[in-house]
């Protein structure tokens, strides 16, 4: 036993000569690490970060005649399809509906009834005043007996008289007579003249429970339904309605547009315009300037224009939204051969001393170049450009304070 425990005894590792574990060591490598993990970040944040002005780059494209759209046109406008003449059908008298002859869609001549109100008591007044007149004018016929009886008592006294068959007095009294029934006649025929006028009133009220078209045209909105109150003074809460319906005239229809204010030195009185509508943008509708409204929309800065259509057509319907060009009284063919500009988005141009005027930068091996502008037409599409950059150039957008020429540029999708 003694031999074994000596055997285990030499196995045993003496770990009582070794040193203890130094903490110091562990710290020091703890911010050897810190600090390249450090280094590693500034290098990437210097190293891997683009240099450069951030922009975004657009080629520019080349238009025909010097202006968006087709050749000979000046400038572009949005607005929306307009009835000058457009009326919300109502009666005159507040009543209650109890026939409606139309429906949305329907077209209507001028005064063709489109709704009827209850007439049972402006009837009754009517019925009224008829027999009112028919009083007064039996009580005139009444007097028209009278008066000539008395003028011949008054002629017969006057021969008796004559012979002093009876008193001056008696003639008198018949004289008075007369001159009284005189005066009933003409108080009677008075009645009568009022009557008459009450009938006429009361014949208009009627006539006014029958609501008819003012002029022709089409049902766009059927407001009121039957058994609903109809009140043209004020509207009321339940049933009650201000109108039976809106009547549009199809052949007043035009197109409201706004124009820049900028811009509308470029337009005028019966200037040829050419008119696409949103929902056919293929089709060409001739058009020209009604008028150009004197006065402007401080809050938007423009100048508001009415545009007519040439040809009517069915297609053609209000509210619609439309774009106008307004064309050059020139030729097409003076305007197809005029130099090409060049159309760029609008965020691209800087403003210049005046509107004509402008500044667009384009990048040229990773670097920005000024150039001085000419300015054409401006609309939905973009800012024309007649001369100072030619098609395909490439127009950078971006914050214009960071733009100088030479500066290095990073381009973002």
């Amino acid at each position: 036993m003694d031999d074994k425990a000596a055997l285990l005894n030499q196995l045993r590792i003496d770990r009582s000569d070794e040193p203890e574990p130094s903490r110091g060591g562990w710290l020091r490598w703890l911010i050897v690490l810190v600090v390249l993990l450090a280094l590693g970040a500034a290098a990437f944040l210097f190293f891997g970060k683009p240099s450069g002005v951030p922009v975004k780059v657009v080629g520019a494209k080349a238009t025909g005649g010097g202006a968006t759209g087709s050749a000979g046109s000046l400038l572009d406008a949005a607005g929306y399809v307009v009835a000058r003449r457009a009326a919300t059908v109502s009666a005159k008298i507040t009543g209650k509906v109890t026939e409606v002859l139309i429906e949305e869609g329907q077209r209507v001549e001028a005064n063709q009834i489109v709704a009827r109100i209850d007439d049972s008591n402006i009837r009754a007044s009517l019925n009224q005043a008829q027999a009112q007149l028919e009083a007064s004018r039996a009580q005139l016929a009444q007097v028209k007996v009278n008066l000539a009886n008395a003028e011949r008592d008054v002629l017969r006294k006057k021969g008796l008289a004559e012979q002093k068959y009876i008193s001056v007095t008696d003639l008198d009294t018949a004289q008075t007579n007369l001159d009284e029934l005189r005066a009933s006649l003409a108080t009677s025929q008075r009645n009568v003249d009022v009557s008459q006028r009450t009938l006429e009133v009361a014949q208009r009220n009627l006539d006014d429970t029958t609501v008819r078209a003012p002029f022709s045209g089409v049902i766009t909105v059927k407001a009121a339904q039957v058994g609903e109150i109809i009140s043209p003074l004020s509207a009321g809460g339940g049933f009650t309605r201000t109108g039976i319906g809106t009547i549009v005239d199809m052949e007043s229809l035009e197109v409201e547009v706004d124009v820049n204010e900028s811009f509308i030195n470029r337009v005028k009185q019966n200037q040829p315009a050419r008119v696409r509508l949103n929902a056919y943008p293929d089709w060409e509708i001739p058009a020209y300037v009604i008028a150009v409204i004197p006065t402007a929309d401080r809050a938007k800065a423009t100048v508001k224009v009415r545009v007519g259509f040439k040809e009517k057509d069915e297609r053609i319907l209000p509210e619609m939204g439309a774009r106008v060009s307004f064309l050059s009284d020139e030729p097409v063919a003076q305007a197809a051969a005029a130099k090409p500009g060049v159309l760029v988005p609008a965020d691209a141009v800087q403003a210049g001393a005046s509107n004509d005027l402008g500044v667009v930068w384009t990048v040229r091996d990773g670097k920005l170049e000024r150039h001085a502008v000419r300015l054409g037409a401006k609309n939905t599409d973009g800012q024309t450009i007649l001369s100072g950059i030619s098609p395909n150039d490439q127009v950078a957008i971006g914050d214009f304070a960071k733009f100088a020429d030479g500066v290095a540029v990073r381009i973002e999708p």
